[in-house]
């Protein structure tokens, strides 16, 4: 007989609250949990094929090893920890623990026990070379509040807020950003009905556009450009929370003085919209000190991507978007200590600089990690602290670095090449080990990711917690790992010993993490691991389990206490770097590119999660490839229509892209999805219609580039279009 379970979606890290059908020991359906406090029955179409990820053809059902003959074939989980440990002893006993280097991607997060074991092991080894994706997906958002300062009392909230900005998100498909992505459709009609006032700037009129209050829509790669017009424009008509302003930031002559640049006609000039429009949009998000803006993938990944999220900082500041003292705190937590705020600031704090120095371009760590973009060249360049070993988790490199073909020839070029993945991604190819792992249904879990995305926009506007055990067992006759168990494999045969820390990184008022040395003799279950990483949440783990469909724990008494009396912090709105790239952009001549006129920005298309769910027939039912979306206007232009292959060449390379019109798109633009294509050959580009192309491709590591977290152009990059 079919049972029915409570759970949550790991698909992406909105973790849907779900309920899963198990007939005969599989999960034959999935749908939102309507009762659910925080979700009301959503879920996405990602989220209801769960059961066809997990029951995939294509899925890997045991580890893969690259033979002598460059294919691969299975080998037993333990025999490759075996093999795998020995290897990296020998290279390490040889080349230093820093030949060895972690990468996690967006897929590690919904995992919590994978990250802090994978981080713990590597820590354990003595290697510094640890890699995420946050310094090619979002890096200004690390980057930009060390500069600036934080405002301990918190952000304003957006289901009460009276007015909001968004640069370049699009939450109700990207469920990130701003908007809570728990239902954002729902939390968007409630905000809308409500009587919120939107500001959208976007070159495309998306969904969220569509709602808005004011749209502007200019040439790619202009929003420091705008954000810095509006912040005259407030400046100058005296605008904004004056009082807050005096009392709690620094800088503010210095910020005037280098914005004078950005006068209405000279946005208007440069960024392509008109300066009425810029009046209005700056009038309006000044009209209420219950604000809020954020920035989406699109702009950080774009030239200039920290002095977007710097500007936007420095807007919400001009015009007091903060709780102050005697507002509640909206989520002070579940799984992590218990939340404090108070209405005051914290001083800025290095942005990068400090930490492990990288051999190329003058890189170092920073506040958003080390710059991914470079580890291709620390594989490929000889010498001391050359990187030998890379492990991918939750992520695939192959798809999702910039500068594709020199990412190829690292993964090629590495002594030993392990990712874990559920199947044989264009990573998975070039592996020497593919670890197979189970899949979300198998294991236990908790909402403890996406509560740790609460201070970036992304989390819950609420303390809600859930604890889901497994659903299902893994299929029968398989070899699976979860993701911890591989690097807890690797500790156990390499006798590293390994400390994991509680609640992702500190304890109770912010002391000294609480940490546990794990038993490598008696192995942990998940939820011991997972009872590790909650001592001293403020909701034991044991009480959450009391509430398997997920329960907001609230806390009336959690408020925003008043200021210290001493408290001498400001917020910093003239930090010298943002201030001197305001100069560059003041500086730079005005004018069109005519050998490569139109930009390609990055967009995302709701079925599908970065290289996620392509292969899944019910996903991909529109488009099993990533459009070239063009206006119709362009298309015609060129003598094209829909459906025709193009190439789209930047300075760099050139991919193939096939011609989508959409009317809701500036003229001048071509918008694609990434973290498509597979490996750059000649055979896989000839299946552009099957599979989709890499944008990746087009952008350089080496120009171009962002100083600090060496993030290249990854969006508004300058392009040529011409029928293949």
């Amino acid at each position: 007989m079919p049972t029915v379970h409570d759970s949550f979606c790991r698909f992406c890290h909105a973790g849907c609250a779900i309920k899963v059908t198990v007939e005969n020991g599989r999960a034959v359906k999935v749908i939102g949990n309507k009762d659910n406090p925080i979700y009301h029955g959503y879920t996405c179409a990602k989220g209801r094929a769960l059961p066809e990820q997990h029951a995939h053809p294509e899925r890997l059902l045991h580890s893969q090893k690259r033979g002598a003959d460059g294919r691969h074939h299975p080998i037993a989980s333990g025999l490759a920890m075996d093999e795998i440990a020995d290897k990296i002893a020998r290279i390490v006993e040889r080349h230093g623990p820093r030949s060895v280097a972690l990468y996690t991607g967006t897929f590690s997060l919904p995992y919590p026990a994978a990250t802090p074991l994978a981080h713990a092991w590597l820590g354990s080894l003595g290697s510094p070379m640890l890699f995420t994706s946050a310094t090619i997906d979002q890096p200004g958002k690390m980057i930009a509040p060390a500069l600036h300062g934080t405002w301990q009392g918190g952000a304003r909230d957006f289901d009460s807020a009276d007015v909001w900005m968004f640069v370049g998100a699009n939450p109700t498909i990207s469920k990130s950003i701003g908007i809570p992505c728990m239902n954002p459709g729902k939390h968007l009609h409630d905000a809308v009905q409500r009587g919120i006032q939107l500001v959208v700037i976007d070159p495309r009129r998306s969904e969220l556009a569509r709602v808005a209050a004011i749209h502007l829509q200019p040439r790619p790669g202009e929003d420091p450009t705008i954000l810095a017009g509006m912040l005259r424009l407030i400046l100058d008509e005296g605008l904004g929370d004056r009082e807050f302003l005096a009392r709690n930031a620094r800088g503010h002559e210095t910020l005037r003085r280098a914005i004078e640049p950005f006068t209405p006609d000279y946005v208007e000039r440069r960024a392509d919209v008109r300066a009425a429009d810029l009046l209005r949009a700056a009038r309006l998000y000044a009209s209420s000190t219950n604000g809020g803006a954020n920035a989406g993938t699109g702009p950080n990944m774009a030239p200039r991507g920290a002095l977007t999220e710097y500007l936007l900082l420095a807007l919400k500041t001009v015009c007091g978007h903060y709780k102050r003292a005697g507002e509640r705190i909206s989520n002070p937590n579940v799984f992590q200590p218990r939340a404090r705020a108070k209405a005051q600031p914290s001083n800025p704090t290095p942005g990068w600089g400090f930490g492990e120095q990288i051999r190329v371009r003058n890189l170092t760590n920073t506040a958003s990690g080390l710059p991914t973009a470079a580890l291709a060249d620390e594989i490929l360049l000889p010498g001391e602290g050359q990187v030998r070993v890379l492990i991918s988790v939750g992520g695939n490199p192959m798809a999702a670095w910039p500068d594709q073909r020199k990412t190829y020839e690292a993964m090629k070029a590495l002594e030993l090449n392990i990712t874990l993945d559920i199947k044989m991604s264009a990573t998975a190819k070039v592996a020497d080990y593919v670890i197979a792992p189970k899949l979300s249904l198998e294991v236990p879990s908790i909402t403890l990711p996406t509560e740790s995305l609460t201070p970036y926009a992304m989390g819950y506007p609420a303390p809600y917690g859930q604890y889901t055990p497994a659903i299902v067992e893994p299929p029968p006759g398989s070899d699976l790992l979860e993701e911890w168990e591989f690097f807890y494999g690797l500790a156990q045969r390499m006798k590293l010993p390994l400390s994991l820390a509680a609640a992702y990184e500190w304890g109770p008022d912010h002391a000294d993490p609480v940490r546990t040395e794990l038993d490598l003799e008696k192995k942990p279950t998940t939820d011991d691991v997972l009872e590790i990483l909650t001592k001293g949440a403020r909701v034991p783990l044991a009480e959450v389990k009391r509430h398997p469909e997920g329960k907001i724990f609230d806390d009336p008494t959690a408020i925003v206490e008043p200021a210290d009396p001493d408290c001498d912090a400001r917020l910093e709105l003239a930090d010298p770097t943002m201030i001197g790239e305001l100069a560059e952009i003041a500086g730079e001549p005005i004018a069109p590119d005519a050998k490569y006129p139109f930009h390609l920005i990055s967009r995302r298309l709701p079925d599908v999660h970065n290289s996620a769910g392509r292969d899944i027939a019910k996903l991909v039912r529109k488009y099993n490839y990533n459009p070239a979306f063009m206006n119709p206007f362009d298309i015609s232009k060129l003598g094209l229509a829909k459906g025709d292959l193009v190439e789209i060449s930047s300075d760099h390379d050139t991919i193939l892209g096939v011609v989508e019109p959409e009317a809701e798109i500036r003229r001048g633009v071509v918008s694609m999805p990434h973290c498509f294509g597979d490996l750059p050959t000649p055979e896989n580009d000839l299946k552009t219609r099957e599979i989709g192309s890499n944008t990746g491709r087009l952008s350089s590591v080496e120009r171009d580039y962002d100083p600090y977290t060496g993030i290249p152009r990854m969006s508004a990059i300058p392009v040529a279009v011409s029928r293949a």
